[in-house]
């Protein structure tokens, strides 16, 4: 029985051998699929199961794609998207747990976050990045 156990590792391993495999894109969608499956599941939505079916195939797809480059560059610009995601949300909750100390405000001219403490009365504000002058009331 062992012998059989290591032959289909072997051709396994064969198989693969040149393809992508597994990388942080596709264990997103698998985990993104799941999910959906489990709702459907509940809900009998025949949409979240089309779309389940979808992100399934394309997974497996991406995983035995021997376009080495393609699916990298793919995973990559995954990455910067959740890396800007993650960043973003971390700013926000920031300002949330910080609303009652700061009031915080877009430049008008460049659009940079900027936050003035609270009860700091009416002051002409400088912006940083683009050096823009306007007034604010905090």
């Amino acid at each position: 029985m062992k012998g059989f156990w290591e032959r289909l590792k072997a051709r396994i391993i064969r198989f693969m051998q040149g393809r992508h495999g597994p990388d942080e894109l596709s264990m997103y969608t698998m985990i993104l699929a799941i999910i959906l499956s489990l709702v459907f599941s509940f809900t009998g939505l025949s949409v979240l199961y089309i779309v389940f079916i979808a992100l399934w195939v394309w997974c497996l797809f991406r995983m035995f794609s021997r376009q080495l480059e393609k699916r990298n560059a793919e995973n990559r610009r995954f990455l910067e998207w959740m890396a800007t995601v993650r960043r973003e949300s971390k700013a926000f909750f920031l300002r949330l747990k910080n609303a009652r100390v700061y009031k915080y405000f877009r430049c008008p001219g460049c659009k940079a976050r900027m936050r003035l403490k609270r009860g700091s009365g009416e002051k002409d504000i400088t912006c940083p990045r683009c050096g823009k002058t306007f007034h604010m009331k905090a």
